[in-house]
């Protein structure tokens, strides 16, 4: 008897719609897709519990026709591709022709859709995969897609959905990041009884973000940008009736990245606010995410991560958006340029606006006509808020006291999350987004640099004045109290100190300057057979570094120099600490990161210590000192040197302004 047999049509839908539709905000995003696609300006949608009863997207695109609206529900139907090199080179958001069959064999599900050329438009109506009504409308030009009661027929899949307001807050993320992604176009998200989200038409990504989180936000956020030819090598050769002149004599294609970049002192505990787009495709990419750990090397702790929403945008013969059912992952032809473009991208806007941490300010229970909403923050009805990503703290920033619920979260210009008002989006004020940028590209944005007086200065920190501080005296001997015409500054001594010697040792390396002292004795150590292995790998670096050290028996070595300034007491903790980080690794670490991490500790065991007295003159020279390093914001481990406590600050404490 035979046991392969072919699957049902009905069978293999499910089986699709398990890969295609995780949950409500899957069937948005293919809905919302497909609304890109056809060239929408306007995009509507409307949801009801979370999604299990009820979404719909409504756009002003293309619409179908009616022969084209029916062949949408057959598997693998798409007007996106034609010819299987077509794979190599895609540009649209969707191309697979699996998304309307496989929700429409899970849900009740409705189309509506008129073409422009047309005088009647289609209505199709399908339950479980089949079809119950397909007649003429009188349609407005564009599509909507109402998909009702998701797996109904599939009860099983229908318990792992989550809370509603879980599932909203998954829809309300997606509709938010694609209205980033596309700023230029009418993006609203309504449920049963309040709007979530309108965003008018902007020009730029930071008007959007201006428009969608408040200024506030927009100020913690560092612009970025940055252009590269990527090589045409290896590239395919194209199909016969796509040849011509472009492909004949192929120039470089052009890798581009931009977005926006927080600041080292918004720190999160996950990677949910990082945000990539590839092509205006939204996905999740470890290369990507990889290049942005490594940016942050040396100015964040490794525990938490940035705030980022980055584009990055390239010839589509580039990137293979083919890899996943779900297409949020993608495959780079050539990703270690891309890996390392994109590291050194953001490093760059960090290292060039070296922004300053500051003390965080209490948020207002009764925002102003001017204050924007808690950043991240999303109305959903009956008086529940949450975050734009599901329970993370997308874009979120946070503050020491937080008033009540209601309060956090009221829109200027509206009712709070309790009423049934539509949200106010905030009106852009193209001067204040402008003077929000130019305080971001100078590495500051709520700092006070001067006197206000309640005029319209802009407060912003000038690092070119850090060498002005003037110690006063140390915090319970572990804190440098200073001050300059900014405002008062608190520096952590041990850790500043630590930042002055990994510079000093990593310019000293580079030029192979590095002086070892030697020991009055050698310093026995046992070390286990897992570190033994790794010694051997970073012995060679250590010898650069200023170790002199010796096998001295099977896996004991004897250390007879040490770097200088490392007293002997710290030696041994020191190459544990180093043996154990390096253990704990799960790849290979590059020489160049050996290197970092090697200078970081031996500037940690070597720097000023807490609870260490410090004479004038010893605090005068570590500020001095200080202001010369590249970075003196954060330690080569993340932590921050220092914080500022401006002037502006000051005053509005005292009530002055």
């Amino acid at each position: 008897m035979a046991r392969i047999h072919v699957l049902s049509e009905n069978v293999a839908n499910k089986i699709a719609a398990g890969e295609v539709v995780e949950r409500p905000s899957s069937v948005v995003k293919e809905l919302l897709e497909n609304s890109l696609d056809a060239g929408a300006t306007r995009i509507r949608v409307q949801v009801e519990a979370g999604g299990k009863k009820l979404m719909q997207v409504t756009d002003n695109g293309f619409g179908m026709v009616r022969d084209d609206a029916m062949l949408a529900f057959e598997r693998h139907a798409t007007s996106k591709i034609k010819h299987a090199e077509d794979l190599l080179t895609i540009s649209t958001l969707g191309f697979r022709g699996e998304g309307l069959p496989s929700i429409a064999s899970v849900s009740r599900m409705t189309l509506e859709t008129c073409a422009a050329d047309e005088a009647a438009g289609t209505l199709i109506e399908i339950a479980g995969g089949k079809f119950l009504k397909v007649e003429e409308a009188g349609l407005p030009k564009g599509t909507s897609v109402s998909v009702k009661d998701l797996f109904f027929n599939t009860p099983a899949r229908k318990k792992f959905l989550k809370a509603e307001s879980t599932e909203l807050s998954h829809i309300a993320s997606l509709v938010t990041h694609y209205a980033l992604a596309h700023p230029e176009k009418h993006f609203e998200l309504h449920s049963a009884t309040n709007a979530v989200l309108v965003a008018t038409p902007v020009k730029t990504h930071a008007e959007r973000i201006y428009q969608v989180f408040g200024k506030d936000t927009l100020d913690q956020l560092l612009p970025v940008a940055a252009e590269a030819d990527l090589e045409r090598v290896g590239l395919p050769e194209p199909p016969p009736w796509r040849r011509g002149e472009d492909y004949e004599k192929p120039l470089p294609g052009k890798l581009r990245v931009h977005g926006f970049t927080s600041k080292p002192e918004i720190q999160k505990l996950n990677r949910n606010s990082i945000f990539i787009f590839v092509n205006n495709r939204l996905i999740r990419d470890r290369l990507v995410q990889h290049a942005l750990t490594e940016a942050y090397r040396n100015i964040l702790p490794p525990t938490v991560f940035p705030v980022v929403l980055l584009f990055l945008e390239m010839p589509p013969e580039e990137v293979d958006a083919n890899v996943h059912p779900s297409k949020t992952e993608v495959r780079f032809r050539q990703q270690a340029f891309i890996h390392d473009f994109v590291r050194d991208s953001v490093r760059a806007t960090l290292m060039r606006a070296r922004p300053v941490p500051q003390f965080t300010r209490e948020i207002s229970a009764q925002p102003t006509a001017g204050q924007a909403l808690t950043p991240g923050a999303m109305p959903l009805q009956d008086g529940v808020a949450m975050s734009a990503a599901g329970g993370a703290d997308v874009f979120s920033l946070q503050a020491p006291t937080l008033p009540s619920m209601s309060a956090r979260f009221a829109f200027q210009g509206g009712e709070d999350v309790g009423g049934n008002a539509a949200v106010a989006v905030p009106r852009i004020d193209h001067t204040a987004i402008a003077s929000a940028m130019s305080n971001n590209g100078s590495g500051g944005d709520n700092c006070a640099g001067v006197v206000n007086n309640g005029d319209n200065e802009t407060d912003v920190a000038d690092l070119a004045n850090f060498a002005s501080l003037k110690a006063l005296a140390q915090i319970r001997e572990s804190f440098i109290l200073a001050v300059n015409y900014e405002g008062l500054w608190i520096i952590d001594q041990h850790v500043a100190h630590e930042r002055v010697l990994f510079e000093k040792l990593l310019s000293e390396r580079s030029d192979d300057r590095l002086q070892g002292q030697r020991l009055l004795m050698p310093l026995i150590i046992e070390l286990t057979p897992g570190q033994q292995t790794i010694f051997t790998e970073i012995s060679d670096e250590l010898r650069s570094n200023g170790f002199e050290v010796e096998p001295f028996g099977t896996r004991t070595i004897a250390v007879k120099t040490a770097p200088a300034g490392v007293g002997a007491n710290e030696i041994e903790k020191m190459l544990f600490e180093l043996l154990e980080q390096f253990e704990r690794e799960q790849q290979t670490e590059n020489m160049d990161r050996v290197r970092h991490r090697i200078c970081a500790s031996i500037a940690c065991h070597a720097a000023i210590k807490v609870n260490m007295p410090l004479e004038q003159n010893k605090m005068d020279w570590l500020l001095q000192e200080l202001a010369k390093t590249e970075y003196p914001m954060t330690c080569p481990h993340g932590r921050p040197v220092v914080l500022r406590y401006s002037l502006k600050d000051i005053q509005k404490a005292f009530k002055r302004i």
